[in-house]
């Protein structure tokens, strides 16, 4: 079998200037920080991010790294607005498309399945489709209703942050929610996990821990061993996000130079420094998951 182990620089170096990438996870939740960091301390530009944004977002806006968004949306929960997203849509940074969460998640599926696009009733009578004129309706062959057209959302490289994977590729997520991290994995070209735990390919023998698996290894092309990876979002059941962390990264936007003080303090210290700038791989295990 092939071992698909790589540093999470390997990973990034796939990763071209002006390429469509979308990152996994769910606003605040087991995003892949520690390949987003990578890519903040790469040269890449001009990319295009499909993505259930976060920090994710707003790191890489803020860094100048983003062209166009494709996005349901950007928060931090319990700070409602991404501040540097918000700072780059004001500004007009940004190329956006902004859709519906169910519209995205069809986007996903219809490139994983390999169409041009999926017909749903979602979207109609909104602001989503004279905000978006590339967004078609379509004809019924069996009625005559009009359906909205969603057109697949075609990845050259997705980014996702699981439990555990082996060196094969097999990757486990035992969060309470998968979001649409397998239509991620199966809708892209190459597909770069990291993963907290890096674990013997024997460790999914068990049912009980292979039904927590939910795309084929044949989608993971690089597996990126990065404990507490998903910091400063949260990565159930194995910790929760970091209150506190967000807290201080929000006020950075707000000050003059505040992102340029946040990434030379967390960023660009590389990834063990900033493991023991936020209080080290212990405490970020006993972050308090979130309760909803």
């Amino acid at each position: 079998m092939a071992d698909k182990r790589m540093s999470a620089a390997d990973a990034v170096a796939q990763i071209k200037d002006g390429m469509t990438v979308g990152i996994g996870g769910w606003g605040p939740r087991r995003k892949p920080m520690a390949l987003v960091r990578e890519m903040l301390r790469s040269p890449l530009k001009d990319l295009t991010l499909v993505v259930y944004g976060g920090a994710d977002v707003g790191m890489l806006c803020a860094a100048g790294k983003v062209k166009k968004l494709i996005f349901a949306f950007v928060t931090l929960d319990f700070i409602p607005l991404e501040p540097y997203f918000r700072q780059a849509r004001q500004n007009g940074a940004l190329e956006v498309m902004e859709i519906d969460e169910g519209m995205m998640m069809l986007g996903l599926k219809a490139a994983a399945m390999r169409v041009p696009f999926i017909p749903t009733r979602i979207g109609l009578g909104t602001d989503v489709l004279p905000r978006n004129p590339g967004i078609k309706l379509v004809d019924s062959p069996y009625d005559e209703r009009q359906w909205v057209a969603m057109p697949a959302l075609p990845l050259d490289v997705a980014l996702l942050h699981v439990d555990r994977a082996d060196a094969r590729g097999v990757c486990q997520v035992k969060g309470p929610d998968i979001y649409m991290d397998e239509l991620f994995a199966r809708a892209a070209k190459q597909t770069f996990a990291s993963c907290d735990e890096l674990v013997d390919s024997r460790f999914f023998e068990s049912s009980e821990e292979s039904r927590y698996v939910f795309w084929e290894r044949a989608h993971t092309s690089g597996v990126v061993h990065a404990p507490g990876g998903a910091h400063p979002s949260s990565c159930a059941p194995l910790y929760g996000f970091d209150a506190k962390h967000f807290k201080e990264y929000a006020a950075s936007a707000k000050e003059e130079g505040g992102w340029q003080k946040y990434a030379e303090r967390y960023v660009h210290c590389g990834e063990q420094e900033y493991l023991e700038r936020v209080g080290g791989i212990d405490a970020v295990r006993k972050l308090p998951l979130p309760v909803f």
